[in-house]
């Protein structure tokens, strides 16, 4: 498996956070939509939050990457936040 960690800061992290929450209907419909998608979470800190995606592979971590730029051209342009800082590499341990 493959994690990808996006943290946002920035003045407008906790804005982006809300709208995300508020559209977690939508959210999850496209990530549903990622190949080998295992997980997907949202993470709010005091500095704005941070999303957690598991894959199968990197190819579908890679693809989540993608829809989420997309979905924030297309949905959150409007709110200044910093590009996320994006981490990631291979799950050795996973528990549910």
């Amino acid at each position: 498996m493959h994690a990808m960690v996006r943290t946002y800061s920035g003045e407008g992290a906790p804005q982006l956070m809300d709208l995300l929450l508020a559209r977690k209907v939508e959210v999850e419909a496209i990530l549903r939509q990622v190949d080998g998608l295992v997980s997907y979470h949202l993470v709010t800190t005091d500095e704005g939050g941070m999303t957690i995606t598991v894959c199968r592979d990197k190819k579908g971590t890679d693809d989540s990457l993608d829809r989420a730029r997309a979905w924030l051209k297309d949905n959150a342009n409007h709110i200044a936040v910093d590009a996320p800082v994006v981490t990631e590499g291979t799950v050795h341990l996973h528990i549910t």
